[in-house]
C-alpha cells in the first residue's frame, strides 16, 4: 500500500497558494480515482482507495507545512500496511511547471520535507517536486504563501494534472519510467 502525502497548509487562507500545490494534486487524485477525503484525525485528513489497482491512502496534513512530519508519522502508525511513501510538494528552486521525481536525498531546504525526514528518521521515500519558480520582488516566505495569479490559473491546472498523472505513473510503472516521462 502507498501513502501519498500532498504537502500544504490547512485553512481557507492558504487554499490557492503556491505552497499548497501538493494539496491541489491530492484533490485531483481524489476526484480522478474516486477516493473521497472523508476521514479526519487531529493531524490529517485522508481517503483510502486504489489508483489503477494499487492500494493508496491520500493524505493532507493539518499540522502546517513545517510540521508535516508529525502527520506523516501519525499516519504510518495508524496504517500498518504502508510499503512506500510518496510526498508531493512545491519547489521554489525549479522553474514553474517543472516536475522532478526522486527517491532519497536531502530536503533541498524545503521545511515540510525536512520535518518528514526528522520525524521518520529516514530520507528513504519518494518525492514529487513541482516547480513554482521564484519572485524577484517578494521574499521566498511571502512568495510561497501568496496565491497564484488568475492569469496563471490555466497553467497551474495543467501542472497539477500532470503531477497527478506522474503519481499514477510512479505507482504503476516505477520510478525510472516516471522520471523518463516527466523530466523535461
Amino acid at each position: 500500500m502507498w501513502l501519498i502525502a500532498g504537502l500544504g497548509n490547512p485553512g481557507e487562507a492558504y487554499e490557492r497558494t503556491r505552497h499548497n500545490i501538493g494539496f491541489m494534486v491530492i484533490d485531483v487524485l481524489s476526484k480522478r480515482f474516486s477516493i473521497p477525503l472523508r476521514y479526519r484525525t487531529n493531524d490529517y485528513i485522508y481517503g483510502k482507495g486504489s489508483i489503477e489497482n494499487k492500494k493508496a491512502i491520500l493524505l493532507k496534513p493539518l499540522t502546517f507545512m513545517n510540521r508535516s512530519g508529525f502527520a506523516v508519522r501519525a499516519a504510518l502508525r495508524k496504517f500498518r500496511g504502508v510499503e512506500d511513501i510518496l510526498v508531493i510538494h512545491d519547489d521554489i528552486d525549479l522553474k514553474r511547471g517543472v516536475i522532478r521525481i526522486k527517491k532519497d536525498g536531502s530536503s533541498g531546504g524545503h521545511r515540510g520535507v525536512e520535518s518528514i525526514i526528522e520525524s521518520l528518521g529516514t530520507k528513504d521515500f519518494f518525492r514529487l517536486k513541482i516547480g513554482i519558480g521564484r519572485s524577484e520582488r517578494l521574499s521566498p516566505e511571502r512568495y510561497v504563501l501568496s496565491p497564484f495569479p488568475k492569469r496563471e490559473q490555466a497553467a497551474v491546472n495543467k501542472i497539477v494534472d500532470d503531477a497527478a498523472l506522474a503519481v499514477s505513473t510512479i505507482l504503476n510503472k516505477g520510478l525510472s519510467y516516471a522520471q523518463n516521462k516527466f523530466h523535461r
